[in-house]
């Protein structure tokens, strides 16, 4: 069975197996660009708002009950995961989201007219501008389920970092003991713990964790009932307030009314916010994820202070062979929150007057970015961290060969003294300890005292 909807441009013929209607249709053929539909979670959002305003339309007197509940129950339906597949318009797009918003329109009008008996397609029984999409615009429904599809992975993501903080810190006290040369620059610096080392990382998550947190305040703030252009039009202040009470009990979240919805309808700005601090996460992931390449480097020609689990063999020719390729996906996720980060400032500043029409690449990279963080961090913390062991050894031999340690006799001999000693302990491959004792300049025990690795880790009185 097939029917022809009909729009000012023309007529189209579907299938009636094919729930969208005749924008969906001509989108998709428009916009095939990438071969991937629109992030679930912004579908999932966006059914969500469509169900607040056709329960918030009933309620001031708008919408007739049968339509109401035929709405609802397409909605719920979808909200199910039953129709995933109707969702078919391309996640690169032109429009400020209007072809997402108006699949998401016309999916919900044929389910409901389904519902109710009705063949797909009879809009003059509900339509899905009329009655799905009533009091409403793209401009702004499409933006608060932006908002509410963010706040979603924001949470999710934080929760990850929680758990990678509690690895990180885990590993902090696992390794307090193990004693092993810091360097600056890459060059031998004074003695550290890796235990320590641990403990920065566990610092940065912590931070990045607390960004997040902070953010969904902005994101809370929505723009539903601005209509077109922020001015409310066909939109009834009953229903504005209505709508926002609704939505705030669906979603579970503290969403509030933007007190101006004009400007939370052209600017994009908390979205930039959003994935800067994305952006900053990546930077620590990367982070430490080179340092655990460099330190677990070799095993035989590198640093080789730790070992990271082996998780799949390395190389096609070289047999044993084993890569750090956990970390090396850290640093490939990094990358591309950085490249998306960079999309998205470019996007929101293109923003002109009254709307954004980028927002859908906005939404794309932004989604993208808090997705792959959260799968990345999970991954990298049961496959890598929580497996990570130390050569206390190596890193011991390290410690008691580094040259800094020569900073300990400064209030004892002078700086330029102890810079001699270091140069001949390098240029001879000799530990300090065993240049002071060659040259006589103070007493053994005393310079086994000032000269031991493990006071270096000491906070002095």
């Amino acid at each position: 069975m097939s029917r022809i909807e009909k729009d000012f441009l023309g007529s189209i013929e579907l299938s009636d197996s094919e729930l969208y209607g005749i924008h969906t249709k001509r989108a998709f053929a428009n916009f095939n660009v990438s071969g991937k539909s629109v992030d679930k979670d912004l579908i999932k959002a966006l059914v969500m708002v469509k169900k607040a305003c056709a329960i918030a339309n009933f309620e001031v007197g708008l919408l007739d009950e049968k339509i109401k509940d035929a709405i609802v129950f397409a909605c719920d339906e979808i909200l199910a995961g039953k129709y995933d597949d109707q969702f078919i318009v391309d996640r690169f797009q032109g429009g400020a989201g209007t072809s997402t918003n108006m699949n998401v329109n016309e999916v919900i009008a044929n389910i409901a007219l389904i519902h109710i008996g009705r063949k797909p397609g009879e809009y003059d029984i509900i339509h899905p501008i009329n009655h799905v999409n009533m009091s409403q615009s793209t401009n702004d429904v499409y933006p608060t389920a932006l908002r509410i599809a963010t706040i979603w992975n924001v949470r999710e993501l934080s929760e990850e970092c929680a758990e990678l903080q509690k690895s990180l810190q885990r590993k902090e006290h696992e390794f307090e003991d193990v004693i092993k040369a810091g360097r600056t620059q890459l060059q031998d610096a004074l003695p550290v713990t890796l235990g320590q080392e641990f403990g920065a990382y566990a610092q940065a998550i912590s931070r990045d964790r607390w960004r997040l947190y902070k953010v969904e305040e902005r994101l809370r703030v929505i723009n539903i009932g601005a209509t077109a252009v922020g001015n409310a039009t066909n939109a009834p202040l009953k229903y504005i307030f209505k709508v926002t009470e609704i939505l705030r009990d669906l979603t579970k979240i503290g969403l509030a009314r933007s007190d101006y919805l004009m400007d939370a309808t052209q600017n994009a700005d908390v979205f930039v916010e959003c994935s800067g601090l994305l952006k900053a996460l990546a930077v620590n992931l990367s982070k430490i994820a080179n340092d655990l390449r460099l330190l677990s480097s070799g095993p035989n020609t590198g640093l080789n202070e730790i070992n990271l689990p082996a998780v799949q063999a390395g190389s096609s020719i070289m047999p044993g062979k084993v890569n750090p390729v956990i970390p090396e996906l850290v640093n490939t996720i990094a990358f591309q929150v950085m490249a998306n980060d960079f999309a998205i400032t470019l996007a929101a500043q293109a923003g002109q007057l009254e709307l954004n029409a980028f927002l859908p690449l906005i939404a794309n990279n932004l989604l993208e970015s808090l997705k792959i963080l959260k799968n990345g961090i999970k991954i990298f913390r049961q496959q890598c961290i929580d497996g990570i062991t130390a050569n206390k050894e190596k890193c011991l031999e390290y410690a008691k060969k580094t040259p800094a340690i020569a900073a300990s006799l400064i209030d004892k001999i002078g700086y330029d003294k102890a810079a001699e000693i270091a140069k001949k302990a390098t240029l001879e491959s000799k530990q300090i300890i065993d240049v002071v004792k060659e040259l006589n300049i103070m007493d053994e025990k005393e310079a086994q005292e000032l000269l031991n690795p493990f006071e270096f880790i000491k906070f002095k009185e």
